[in-house]
């Protein structure tokens, strides 16, 4: 492998300029000192790239797993963030403390892109083995960094435009780096927002993930904002003891690191004991319940857990989803939401909804498994959470598993749990698998689709027998759960390719549903208003324009990209109320472009006919996708540069997808 070189024009020559000229010394302009290690620390020539080192494969497999926590909390973030970018020119990757590339999302056309210049998995973009870029230069300085293409140090890469931000683990130690590269010839002001909120999104699933046997205590000085991202979060042991916190208690707590934190109690902190906390919680149906500051009059609003760990004792408070911000208790407690987060309600104002709802909750009674069908981002885990809520198990845990997320090497550790050092990378301690957690409660499997074929022999077995074997025993343990799967594919179809065995299909889909995407669902106002206040507080609200803009969006992210792009206007808009500046991914469909847009004339298109019988059979996914690019065609006459705009891509990525759906345009005559 071996890189391209692009012309230098002088690129060089402005390297050594800079670091000549001193402007190094200037601690606010990370570029140039960074430049200036790149020359005088590293003995780098912008010029002449090095061949980026790649781990070998048994290596690259012991740092994975060694990092297994980190990249499965980081990986459905991501996934989210780029499709909330929605530009197949971008790549959005996660590296960890050395600059190993650990896991990225992009699209396949992008990653045979920038695969020669290095941007894989397992390639290392240290600084002093890449030079200047976005996450080698995050490491190195320890802050969020955006790099545009000149501010590379080596000439190879100034085709890229990388932004960075550090990823904390509970201890409060710099653990991974976030980015997102692109071909953008102008970085989006609001990506460091976004990638700081999907930063800390991370890292309070790690809080969660590393700490499952610790009290979680939410806590904000404003109630609406329990619950979101800006809360503070502890997590306390059983004796009053702080273990973890993420940034926004630390500042809201006016302290400086984890470790000042974890030297403190509960009761040096708070006016209130964790038995107190947790009692009141449970009495205000997990509403925000007012606490002072010790020593201060400084007022918060918390909510106190059990541990999740002791979800499988069934007790009702570790089981009580969490109220909606604003809501009253009373009513918080009637409504049975999912946990925060989740992205929804778990009743339905859309009809079609509704009825599959009913439909659900009545064969989850008699044992009878359920195959969630739907696009991606659909809401097939907030309804599965709605199903086990008002089940006979609903006072058991509810254990979700994405199949697509897992390394297929980890999958089987993960659904059947291993002993104590049953293969490299194992925890000393073993650990228990996915259905042994949901016994006496709900196992959902999402993304069924996408598990490997010799893995779903082991798991029809497990469903028929009812008995799980953990890796590197002999020992049997009898399981009792409810079922329920989802897929985005069309598992039918992969039967008839071989690639999923049809013995499993029916095992799974005991009753199938088809859940609608957000663009047919009735009750888009209603999740709108309630996803904002779940986001931004009861205060928070749109201007008539966002919201018709809002409504009319035609969704391809489904709720998943909505609770997204109102998470992020929350952030931009800042107490405010939300425009549709607040929402740059959505405002070019506006009709006309931002102020500070260039407007090109563009040649119009026309679509060329194509007989029926031509066209190649696409799954529902495709056929959706393809009638929704159409009506976008339609409603901007066929105009691809005015089309692309609205969706915020670049025309080459628009044109891709078109040929992909099989859409073909053609130039007047």
């Amino acid at each position: 492998m071996s890189l391209v070189l692009p012309r230098s024009d002088g690129h060089a020559d402005h390297v050594f300029d800079v670091v000549r000229s001193g402007q190094h010394d200037d601690p606010n302009d990370i570029v140039a000192r960074s430049w200036s290690r790149c020359l005088n620390e590293y003995r780098l020539h912008p010029d002449r790239p090095r061949e980026l080192p790649v781990l070998p494969a048994k290596t690259l497999e012991e740092r994975l797993s060694r990092m297994a926590d980190v990249i499965d909390c980081a990986r459905y973030e991501m996934t989210s963030l780029y499709q909330q970018l929605s530009d197949g020119e971008t790549a959005v990757v996660l590296t960890d403390t050395e600059g190993v590339i650990l896991h990225m999302v992009t699209s396949a056309d992008f990653a045979s892109q920038v695969e020669p210049m290095g941007l894989r998995v397992g390639a290392i973009w240290s600084e002093n083995t890449a030079g200047t870029n976005g996450m080698g230069t995050c490491l190195a300085s320890g802050a969020p960094v955006s790099v545009r293409r000149e501010d590379h140090f080596f000439t190879a890469f100034t085709g890229l435009t990388c932004s960075a931000v550090p990823v904390y683990d509970p201890a409060g130690e710099l653990c991974a780096v976030l980015d997102v590269s692109s071909r953008s010839s102008m970085m989006q002001q609001h990506l460091l927002v976004l990638l700081g909120m999907t930063a800390r999104m991370i890292e309070n699933r790690l809080i969660d993930r590393r700490f499952r046997s610790a009290h979680p205590v939410h806590f904000h000085s404003r109630p609406e904002f329990v619950y979101t991202l800006h809360e503070g979060r502890l997590a306390v042991s059983e004796d009053g003891r702080i273990l973890a916190a993420n940034r926004s208690a630390l500042f809201q707590l006016g302290m400086t690191s984890v470790a000042e934190i974890r030297a403190r109690r509960v009761e040096d902190l708070f006016q209130s004991s964790l038995d107190d906390m947790v009692q009141r919680s449970v009495s205000s149906s997990f509403h925000p319940i007012v606490t002072y500051r010790a020593n201060a009059a400084h007022r918060f609003f918390a909510v106190a857990r059990r541990p999740a760990e002791d979800a499988r004792a069934g007790g009702a408070m570790t089981v009580m989803p969490a109220p909606t911000p604003g809501a009253r208790p009373a009513a918080a407690a009637r409504a049975a939401l999912p946990r925060p987060g989740s992205g929804g309600v778990s009743t339905f104002a859309d009809p079609r909804l509704a009825q599959q709802l009913g439909t659900a909750r009545r064969v989850i009674g008699r044992q009878t498994p359920i195959l969630l069908c739907g696009e991606t981002g659909s809401g097939k885990e907030v309804f599965a959470r709605a199903v086990h809520e008002a089940s006979p198990h609903s006072g058991g845990a509810f254990v979700a598993i994405n199949c697509a997320s897992l390394p297929e090497s980890l999958i089987e550790a993960e659904l059947f749990g291993y002993r104590a050092g049953a293969f490299t990378g194992a925890q000393r301690t073993g650990r228990r698998g996915k259905i042994l957690q949901a016994d006496g409660g709900t196992l959902f499997l999402d993304e069924i689709g996408d598990m490997p074929l010799d893995l779903q022999a082991r798991l029809l077995r497990v469903l028929e027998e009812r008995q799980v074997t953990p890796l590197g025993t002999e020992e049997v343990h009898d399981v009792n759960f409810q079922l329920i799967s989802a897929s985005h594919r069309n598992l039918l179809a992969l039967v008839d390719e071989g690639l999923f065995r049809e013995d499993l299909y029916y095992r799974l889909a005991g009753v199938e549903l088809d859940l609608p995407p957000l663009r047919e669902r009735s009750d888009k106002r209603e999740l709108i208003r309630n996803l904002l206040q779940t986001e931004g507080g009861t205060e928070c609200s749109l201007s008539p324009e966002a919201e018709r803009l809002l409504l009319n969006h035609p969704w391809p992210g489904n709720v998943r990209q909505l609770r997204h792009v109102l998470r992020s206007a929350v952030a931009l808009a800042d107490a405010q109320q939300i425009g549709v500046e607040h929402l740059p991914s959505l405002r070019s469909q506006r009709g006309a472009p931002p102020a500070d847009t260039v407007v090109q004339p563009a040649v119009p298109v026309v679509p060329a006919e194509e007989p029926a019988d031509e066209l190649p059979r696409l799954n529902p996914i495709q056929a959706n996708e393809r009638q929704v690019l159409l009506q976008l065609l339609e409603h901007h006459r066929w105009n691809v540069s005015n089309v692309a705009k609205a969706l915020d891509v670049s025309r080459n990525t628009l044109y891709r997808k078109l040929h992909k759906l099989h859409i073909r345009i053609s130039h007047p005559g």
